[in-house]
């Protein structure tokens, strides 16, 4: 009985091993590839600024892209870390919590010295990384489910924040505002550190060993755990990576606005998702969009610059943010061909059995003369 039970275990194994073998090597032949999401949000982007430029002239004027531009890189980078954790099955509700803490925390602990930030961006990074190794236990150790996991620690994220700053704002210091708000040669700085959070990611996702295991295992855990891959290892960084990537969004956030308040990541959290979403990263896990989902930033953004330029209420831009996530959902989640065949596919004639439409006559080689013989409908 044990010699049985073994060799099914080895059955299974080797059957498991075939089927991450087999995803592995899809994700790697695909990799140069263009995704249709990448297709789909580079056309969408285009279209909003062409739309901009005849209905709201000012949103795409010089002045306005260099104040969205900044901007669009802190959700840029935000998103970034978002997908590293989507890619891994989860979603990241600590977004709000990280960048905040890292914003009170460059703010508050410089007090106005220039001297002393670069211990606060140390002390902002160790945060980060506490942040996401809890998160990353929490989810691959205790099996917590993501959502509620990062949820608990966005409370205590906040408390920390509450901690540091008693939810007061403090200006920043001018070493940070030089770094993050200024330009060269006309492009904000904060757009390079986008480019450059965009550059790490992709090549460490796409372009090393360990970042095709880390896609496979997102996409069939199970299989990835039967071949000996450490999953919970890769599972724990995805969330380690994730806080460091809104910690640097948060110190780019403090730099760019003078006088950021205690909630200041609070209005990047839904964005976040949205931009995974959108730029065609399944929620399930798996393969991951970065270059997409920066496209993704700067067409959400624009949209806000778009909505906000028409002069419309501020609840309303919440809420195209909200429909933005909704069709995202929509295009890339539903099976859209098994739609078509619902509403257009060639439904049966009124009034006669199955067996005796000519799709199942053909199918069972049966022709008119079995009808023939049966007008009663029963079955031949």
């Amino acid at each position: 009985m044990a010699q049985r039970l073994s060799r099914a275990d080895r059955s299974a194994e080797a059957g498991l091993a075939e089927a991450t073998a087999r995803e592995t090597t899809r994700l790697t032949s695909s990799r140069f590839r263009i995704s249709r999401g990448f297709v789909a949000i580079a056309i969408a982007t285009v279209v909003l600024f062409a739309l901009g430029a005849v209905v709201a002239p000012s949103s795409v004027s010089h002045s306005a892209i260099i104040g969205m531009v900044p901007f669009a890189a802190v959700l840029a980078i935000a998103g970034l870390g978002q997908l590293l954790v989507v890619q891994q099955g989860g979603i990241d509700l600590s977004v709000a919590g990280g960048i905040s803490l890292a914003v009170v925390v460059v703010t508050h602990e410089p007090d106005g010295d220039s001297s002393r930030l670069v211990p606060a961006v140390l002390l902002a990074i160790a945060f980060a990384i506490g942040a996401g190794l809890l998160n990353g236990l929490l989810v691959s150790r205790w099996r917590l489910n993501s959502i509620i996991a990062t949820l608990g620690m966005n409370a205590l994220l906040y408390g920390a924040v509450f901690a540091v700053s008693g939810g007061t704002p403090r200006s920043t210091t001018r070493l940070l505002a030089r770094i993050a708000g200024n330009t060269t040669r006309g492009i904000p700085n904060a757009a390079f550190f986008a480019v450059g959070a965009l550059i790490v990611v992709s090549l460490l996702t796409k372009k090393t060993v360990a970042g095709r295991r880390f896609e496979a295992i997102g996409a069939n855990p199970a299989a990835a755990r039967a071949v000996g891959l450490r999953v919970r290892v890769h599972q724990t960084l995805s969330f380690v990576w994730a806080q460091l990537l809104y910690c640097l969004a948060g110190i780019l956030l403090a730099g760019i606005t003078n006088q950021p308040t205690a909630f200041q990541g609070d209005s990047l959290l839904l964005p976040s998702v949205a931009v995974v979403v959108l730029a065609g990263t399944s929620l399930l896990g798996g393969r991951g969009f970065p270059v997409s989902t920066v496209i993704a930033a700067v067409f959400l953004r624009e949209l806000q610059q778009f909505v906000l330029a028409l002069g419309v209420d501020t609840s309303v831009q919440i809420l195209v943010q909200a429909i933005a996530l909704a069709v995202g959902v929509a295009v890339y989640s539903v099976d859209w061909s098994s739609v078509r065949r619902w509403l257009f596919g060639r439904r049966r004639r009124p009034g006669g059995p199955a067996w005796a439409t000519p799709e199942f006559r053909q199918r069972s080689g049966k022709g008119d003369a079995a009808v023939a013989i049966n007008p009663g409908g029963k079955h031949p």
